[in-house]
């Protein structure tokens, strides 16, 4: 199964903030079911969609899954 990444984020961010669930709820609200993972090799959060689910027009990166 393939997943398209729509957004990274560095994972030491600052305390209490939480970017990366905020982007997701948000594409969420727009209809998008997004979702947060951790990437541990980048130390960063994911913000993913299944292949084939991202906003229209938008450009992701393709990862295997």
């Amino acid at each position: 199964m393939s997943q398209q990444v729509l957004e990274r984020f560095p994972a030491g961010g600052p305390r209490g903030s939480w970017p990366a669930d905020e982007f997701a709820a948000e594409q969420r609200k727009a209809g998008v079911s997004a979702r947060v993972v951790m990437d541990l090799g980048s130390d960063s959060f994911l913000v993913v969609v299944q292949q084939g689910e991202g906003p229209a027009g938008q450009p992701g990166v393709t990862t295997a899954a």
